[in-house]
């Protein structure tokens, strides 16, 4: 993998950069649909392929546990077994461990965990988090670390810290003797809650592994608004500036761009399709509850600044019918039009980083999703 800073903007930490991988080359700040099982929900391949996305996210726990990495490997990798030719990243599983097993029990060599699926004994290290990763054939992957909730005691969070940086001390160990690392990245996982001097001992110590890149994890689990801002805003001068910067699990449009302004790359989140799936579409307007009855009888396009196959065809009062009707189709609509605007918005504050625009660009959509 290959990172190289293109623009930076004069007022903000805001940045417009490259990642390349033997699959595809991502332009950044960049948003990352959510393949969890190996799908993206309500939609095809296709799709993602027309709107243009170049990396898309599945999770390592997930495919682990189905259809297993006997599947996997024997299909010659996830892209294979997709017919994907894109770039892929990989969460490591560390939160669906802790978030999704009744029974999860961490010592000094890993995590002891049940299956959700049918309640099966299972033993994570982050040796084996990176071998799963392997078969999958990830461009991109993500170390085992320890998430925790919000609130959560100080001291309590400082122990998950060290836990996860002596588990990516040994990732980086594992990644830099058995891993191709021209093929597959590894990036590390800072942690620390929301207290900023235990998120900044965290980076400054996974700094010194080198690895290709850093990820922020750990927030938008609950926490106050404020307190995401306060920690990203404190955190971020002391993440390595050549290096990419993934803030994970965050996909509103107003903390991406609070993110971005402070110099984050790269980001996920389920949000948007989630919130598709249940009648809420993003547009230039802002947020739009397709279920309102005030759109029973409006035939105008869902969002008149968006060239969407969506927008150029349906009117809002046709939409709405199909989802209260419960058509699928209404699923892979709002779907689509999410992930197309997600995209464009993505594009435009690129280009406004690369043309010296940025702040305005930060102030209109800002305006447009107040309240949001």
């Amino acid at each position: 993998m290959e990172f190289r800073i293109l623009k930076k903007d004069e007022k903000t930490s805001a940045r417009s950069c490259e990642i390349t991988t033997t699959r595809s080359v991502i332009k950044t700040p960049v948003f990352m649909p959510v393949a969890t099982r190996g799908a993206i929900r309500a939609m095809t391949l296709d799709d993602i392929k027309n709107i243009g996305f170049d990396i898309i996210l599945s999770n390592t726990y997930h495919l682990y546990m189905r259809p297993g990495t006997e599947v996997i490997g024997a299909a010659g990798g996830l892209h294979k077994f997709m017919n994907y030719n894109g770039s892929f990243l990989t969460d490591s599983g560390g939160f669906q461990v802790f978030s999704l097993s009744n029974l999860c029990r961490v010592q000094e060599d890993g995590v002891e965990f049940n299956s959700h699926l049918d309640g099966s004994k299972h033993f994570f290290t982050p040796e084996k988090v990176l071998d799963i990763q392997r078969v999958i054939g990830s461009d991109i992957m993500m170390v085992l670390d320890q998430c925790t909730d919000y609130p959560i005691e100080k001291e309590k969070a400082r122990s998950a810290m060290e836990k996860t940086i002596k588990w990516a001390e040994r990732s980086q160990k594992y990644y830099n003797e058995t891993f191709d690392r021209e093929r597959q990245a590894c990036f590390a996982i800072i942690q620390g809650s929301v207290y900023n001097d235990l998120r900044r001992e965290c980076a400054e110590r996974l700094a010194e592994l080198d690895l290709p890149g850093y990820a922020i994890g750990g927030l938008s689990v609950g926490e106050p608004k404020e307190l995401y801002r306060d920690v990203t805003e404190n955190l971020l001068p002391h993440m390595p500036e050549n290096k990419p910067r993934y803030m994970m699990g965050v996909g509103s449009p107003l903390e991406i761009l609070f993110a971005i302004k402070h110099g984050v790359d790269m980001f996920d989140c389920v949000m948007p399709t989630r919130i598709a799936r249940n009648g809420t579409l993003y547009t230039s307007e802002g947020r739009v509850n397709i279920k309102a009855a005030r759109y029973e009888r409006d035939f105008t396009p869902l969002d008149p600044g968006c060239d969407c196959y969506v927008c150029r065809t349906f009117s809002r009062a046709y939409l709405r019918h199909i989802f209260r009707a419960g058509e699928i189709a209404s699923l892979i609509y709002n779907t689509y039009h999410n992930l197309y605007f997600m995209k464009k918005f993505m594009d435009e504050i690129r280009e406004s980083i690369n043309n010296g625009t940025f702040d305005e660009t930060y102030r209109k959509w800002s305006l447009v999703f107040s309240g949001a």
